[in-house]
């Protein structure tokens, strides 16, 4: 029998434990200045006042003379640094929704382009719950309070800004997929070759027009030298759901099992509570990220709540040819999002969600 070549070890920035990154929270973790609200702050106001569509704000339109240089660096250390960042100190208690959405929207435009986040075409999205159930099969697990487990996003980087956090819970965890690419190699080459195959990945009923049902990319795969992960576990399990989907063995639920038993360890990952105010950004390309379960307060207005971007990055890695069938293209720079039929972009009000 043929000994099946699996890909080198990894190396490199992205190759972190989350015992060392705790102990270097500063290396991460930049505190927005009172020159750099002001600047956002001045950004956003014309927007603000003439009520412009959020979902049209590009980079030209939201003008950062200091801080944009700030966030090209950020940018190059999400796509090719350590993959992810935290800026803290924006004073979100003082805006309107509209104020928070418009500078959020445009300081990200300064990193990537807006991807549509869902089949309504949320480019501007809102996580929080929304007393939905996953074992719904058209449920994403972002709308309810449950874990959500160690998972990648279909796009190159997320960010989010935290509006208020739960009463208790809700922590964000991340880990590097390198890592633990790299420990799978050591410890199980057997289990991680079944990793590099497609596995079918539930579309939770957001199909694009003339697409499967579900996807069919492997949970880790290698192009160009880097290891790209794509996971959802629950996704996975429940794309088992359609006849045609190939099946799981149990090696394959081994392979899986040991794949979360990784993420989780706390060897691995990386535990942050986004406070109000802080807006972090991953790059899932090579991250994978968590939320705890949480409790929410009883009070609407002080229920757990993020805003959510998905952007494409100019000048990112090249992904196989097989993601296009998630990410619409493979087109660096206009890739990723979710589009269906009868999909219209939009930003939508925490209020239309509620209702």
């Amino acid at each position: 029998m043929a000994t099946t070549i699996l890909p080198p070890f990894q190396s490199g920035p992205t190759c972190w434990y989350g015992p060392d990154m705790t102990t270097q929270k500063n290396e991460w973790l930049s505190i927005l200045s009172q020159d750099e609200i002001d600047e956002l702050e001045a950004a956003a106001a014309p927007l603000v006042a003439k009520e412009v569509n959020i979902g049209t704000i590009q980079q030209a339109d939201f003008p950062l003379p200091g801080l944009g240089a700030k966030l090209q660096t950020l940018q190059r250390e999400l796509i090719q640094g350590r993959g992810f960042a935290l800026l803290r100190g924006l004073p979100v208690e003082k805006y309107t929704e509209r104020e928070a959405m418009t500078i959020f929207f445009g300081l990200g435009a300064h990193l990537g382009n807006a991807r549509s986040q869902n089949a309504k075409g949320h480019v501007l999205g809102h996580v929080t719950n929304l007393g939905l159930d996953s074992k719904d099969p058209n449920v994403r697990i972002y709308q309810t309070k449950e874990r959500q487990t160690f998972h990648t996003d279909s796009t190159d980087v997320v960010g989010l800004l935290c509006l208020q956090p739960a009463k208790k819970g809700g922590l964000s965890l991340l880990v590097s997929a390198d890592t633990v690419f790299n420990e799978m190699r050591k410890r199980r080459p057997d289990l991680l070759e079944l990793l590099l195959q497609p596995i079918a990945t539930d579309r939770r009923g957001e199909v694009p027009e003339g697409m499967l049902p579900y996807l069919l990319i492997p949970v880790f795969s290698y192009y160009k030298n880097r290891i790209t992960p794509f996971y959802q576990r629950q996704y996975i399990e429940s794309a088992q759901r359609f006849r045609e989907a190939p099946r799981l063995t149990p090696r394959h639920f081994d392979a899986l099992d040991l794949f979360d038993e990784l993420c989780t360890d706390p060897e691995l990952h990386l535990t942050m509570m986004l406070e109000k105010g802080d807006m972090q950004f991953v790059y899932n390309h090579a991250m994978l990220h968590d939320r705890t379960g949480f409790e929410d307060w009883a009070e609407l207005e002080k229920r757990r709540h993020l805003l959510r971007l998905w952007l494409s990055v100019p000048g990112d890695r090249p992904l196989p040819e097989e993601f296009a069938t998630r990410f619409g293209s493979v087109e660096i720079g206009n890739r990723g999002g979710i589009v269906v039929p009868g999909t219209r972009f939009c930003v939508p009000w925490a209020r239309e969600l509620r209702s």
